[in-house]
């Protein structure tokens, strides 16, 4: 019985379990003595095999997550709960007294009567308002100045109950999904997560949907139940009305970094490696003679746009860039940079630019490279006429795989001929990954080199890949036709290609080991490099 426990012991606690059959009478599994005094009575055979492999003491106990709080602003906070099936985003709401209504209602007052006078100039600063409301409640007495100032400005000139989400920095997505039913939020390291906000009229909903469709001179009504719109953050709006939403008004806000994330930034999330980083670098740059042409394919929210950011910063200062978009989101750390955004038709159904037509515009003005931020309809031809015509560029499209990019760049509504493709150089796909304990993780899983063609289908050579055992994005040892081509034109070996990559590698390893990532400092190297890259190897060797 004795050998027979034994066994059972080593097969499930490996080095816990012991070979000496009288220290394993004597010590339990984690080598504790468990003899008795002398005097104490010895327990039973039974009761000490029983005692023998405890599964509460072999098991780790979950740790209890504790309650954090974060502060939003020099008033609200939000608290942060990560128990339970969906964690908890509790946010501060404070409510008017009685008297503070009665002077929420005469800065109201004020405020119209002014809006009145200007008329179609009126135009408010947030900072200045909240310096003039403060001075206005001292003159009343108001103790709690800093606190009361804030509420009013979050009522009159922010976003109500969803002021303090909007203002949080670590939230990527605000949803309001009708009357009566929480709000939810997407936390960028957390996940989903529940809050205690809830809209009890439809009313409420409604009027903040009407103050974001104002800033932006655009309207929803019965006839427009949809709105596409953006907050002066940048942060992209979808609305919904009856009879489109069937429960009520709903609200999605994507919210973008203040500080947007940067290649550093990718390099230390292990979106992508270092390796593969400086490889798109000198892509990019293309040393002067041959600068690549890439799309970024992935899913919906898999960070495409951020990693097109990222490596379209790598551009040499000297070009000229013009970014076309939905909604402006690249912010690049670039000196000449034209950004221009599609538009809606009106109620009309008049005045609608399109992104084929900005990108046949971008086209006469002389651009060095072109920037789509979505390529999903006609524009596609007309960018791959530009790429097969000289012009460099990069886009995003939707798609899971290199192969089913090429296939949807082919078909309807894209209907790029086929003959076109090679102009591409690079496909790299970016997918994002869910965690079992929450939240989610963003990985470049594959770069795809397009090499020509053959009997009629598009060849593809897979460069680098993504190797889910060990976290890392690898390179597949297979020699890129880019860096040939480059290699060539400048008249040098693949060697000294491979030597620029390795340099330029080292330099953005310099900047993730000393957490130099804002969008400026990493700009400032970038141009650094390009103007005297051996000064800047002296510097961080």
């Amino acid at each position: 019985m004795k050998d027979k426990r034994k066994e059972i012991l080593r097969d499930l606690l490996g080095e816990f379990a012991t070979d000496d059959e009288s220290t394993s009478d004597s010590t339990d599994i984690f080598g504790k003595d468990t003899l008795k005094k002398e005097d104490d009575k010895e327990p039973s055979r039974e009761k000490r095999e029983d005692e023998g492999f405890n599964l509460d003491r072999v098991m780790k106990k979950p740790s209890k997550r504790v309650k954090s709080v974060k502060k939003v602003s020099d008033v609200l906070k939000a608290e942060i709960v990560e128990e339970g099936l969906i964690p908890t985003y509790n946010v501060s709401l404070p409510k008017f007294s009685e008297k503070e209504r009665q002077i929420f209602n005469e800065v109201r007052e004020k405020l119209v009567e002014v809006a009145v006078a200007q008329g179609e100039d009126f135009r408010i600063d947030e900072d200045s308002f909240i310096g003039e409301v403060k001075e206005f409640l001292r003159s009343k007495g108001v103790r709690d100045v800093d606190r009361l100032a804030t509420q009013i400005s979050q009522e009159m000139l922010g976003y109500g109950q969803l002021d303090p989400m909007i203002k949080d920095d670590d939230l990527e997505e605000i949803m309001v999904i009708g009357v009566n039913r929480n709000v939810f939020v997407y936390h960028r390291k957390i996940g989903m997560m529940i809050t205690n906000v809830i809209f009890d009229e439809d009313s409420d909903i409604k009027a903040i949907i009407d103050v974001i469709a104002r800033q932006v001179n655009r309207r929803i009504d019965q006839q427009t139940p949809i709105l596409d719109a953006r907050l002066p953050d940048g942060s992209r709006v979808n609305a919904t009305i009856p009879p489109v939403s069937a429960d009520g008004a709903t609200l999605t806000i994507r919210k973008f970094r203040k500080d947007p994330l940067t290649i550093i930034d990718l390099i230390n999330f292990k979106t992508l490696s270092s390796h593969l980083a400086g490889f798109l670098w000198v892509c990019t740059d293309g040393l002067g003679v041959k600068p690549c042409n890439a799309i970024i394919a992935g899913g919906t929210g898999s960070g495409k746009t951020t990693t097109l950011n990222a490596v379209t910063a790598f551009t040499p200062p000297r070009e000229r860039i013009i970014t076309i978009e939905d909604t402006l989101e690249l912010q690049l750390p670039h000196t000449h940079v034209l950004r221009m955004e599609t538009r809606p038709p009106n109620i009309e159904g008049r005045g609608e630019l399109t992104m084929d037509v900005l990108v046949k515009n971008s086209l006469r003005q002389r651009p060095d490279r072109v920037i789509v931020g979505e390529v999903r309809g006609a524009e596609a031809v007309t960018l791959f006429t530009a790429l097969n015509t000289g012009h460099s560029g990069m886009g995003t499209v939707h798609s899971n795989t290199a192969r089913e990019t090429v296939t949807r760049l082919v078909n309807p509504p894209m209907n790029v001929p086929t003959i076109m493709i090679p102009a591409l150089d690079f496909i790299i796909m970016q997918n994002r990954m869910y965690r079992t304990e929450g939240g989610s993780i963003r990985r470049v899983t594959e770069v795809a080199e397009i090499v020509g063609m053959e009997e009629g289908n598009v060849q593809l050579n897979r460069v680098f890949e993504w190797n889910n055992v060990s976290d890392k994005v690898e390179y597949v040892g297979i020699a890129s036709q880019t860096l040939r081509d480059i290699a060539e034109l400048r008249g040098i070996g693949i060697t000294e290609i491979e030597e620029e990559i390795e340099k330029r590698r080292l330099l953005l390893e310099y900047l993730a080991d000393n957490n130099i990532r804002s969008i400026d400092e990493v700009g400032h190297y970038i141009n650094s490099y390009y103007r005297d890259p051996d000064e800047v190897l002296e510097k961080i060797l």
